[in-house]
C-alpha cells in the first residue's frame, strides 16, 4: 500500500486572534457568515495575517483543494492502491476514505471543509468519507508504520520521478510526503520523520503537479 501525506497544509479556520480584524469582518459580511465560519484565506485576509506565526505557510486552502483533486482522480486511488491523509499546520489529520469524490468547484469544497472542521466527520449511507483527528505529523507517521517515508521538496537532492517511484514500490508499505503550503519548507518535526528527501525538478513545482507526476509513475510500474 502507498500512502500520501499532504503535510503542514495551509487549511484552517480563521484564528480567534484575527476574527475582529476589518478584512475578516468585511469578508464575513460579504459571505453572510460569522468570522469563525470562514477558512483562513490569504486572498481575503492578507492584512490580518501579518502578525500570525508562520504566516507564510498559512491561508491557502485553494492549494489543498488542487492537491486533493489531483490525488483522488487517479486510478491508483480509485483502485484502492493509495491512502490519502491531510495533515494541517495546527496538527489536525484529515483521513480520506475510499472512493471519495470531492467537489471540483472551490466554493463547494470550502463549504464541505468548514462543515468537516466543525463536525469532525462527513459520512453518507454509513460510509465515512472524511474524518478528523488531533494528531501531529510524527504521530501520524507512527500510525501508518511505513517501511520507508520519502519527502518531496525543492530543497531535497535531485532525483528523477521514476527513481522515486521505484523506491516507493520497492517495499510493501511506503509513504510519500508533499508540502501543502505555498512557501518555506518542511518543519524539523516532519524532516525527522522522513527517510529520504528528494527534488524532482530544478524549478519549484506546485504540490498538485508533484503528486500527479509521482502517482503516474507509480501507476506505470503497476501497469494500471
Amino acid at each position: 500500500m502507498i500512502s500520501l501525506i499532504i503535510a503542514e497544509s495551509a487549511l484552517e479556520m480563521v484564528p480567534k486572534e484575527i476574527r475582529t480584524h476589518p478584512s475578516v469582518r468585511n469578508h464575513a459580511e460579504r459571505a453572510r457568515r460569522n468570522p469563525g465560519d470562514l477558512l483562513l484565506d490569504r486572498s481575503y485576509h492578507h492584512a490580518a495575517m501579518k502578525g500570525l506565526r508562520n504566516a507564510e505557510k498559512r491561508g491557502r486552502p485553494d492549494l489543498v483543494h488542487f492537491a486533493l483533486l489531483s490525488a483522488l482522480a487517479t486510478p491508483l486511488y480509485l483502485q484502492d492502491g493509495l491512502t490519502v491523509y491531510l495533515h494541517t499546520t495546527d496538527d489536525l489529520v484529515i483521513t480520506i476514505g475510499r472512493s471519495v469524490r470531492l467537489p471540483k468547484t472551490y466554493a463547494r469544497f470550502e463549504t464541505l471543509l468548514v462543515q468537516l472542521l466543525k463536525t469532525k466527520v462527513i459520512e453518507t449511507n454509513g460510509q465515512v468519507l472524511l474524518s478528523i483527528s488531533e494528531m501531529s505529523f510524527q504521530e501520524l507517521s507512527r500510525k501508518i508504520r511505513s517501511d520507508i517515508t520519502v519527502g518531496l521538496s525543492s530543497s531535497g537532492s535531485m532525483n528523477s520521478v521514476r527513481l522515486v517511484a521505484e523506491e516507493l514500490r520497492a517495499t510493501e508499505n511506503a509513504t510519500f510526503v508533499i508540502g501543502g503550503f505555498p512557501k518555506s519548507d518542511f518543519s524539523q518535526e516532519v524532516l525527522e520523520s522522513i527517510n529520504s528527501l528528494y527534488s524532482i525538478s530544478p524549478t519549484a513545482l506546485e504540490a498538485h503537479l508533484v503528486i500527479a507526476r509521482i502517482i503516474y509513475d507509480l501507476e506505470v510500474l503497476r501497469n494500471l
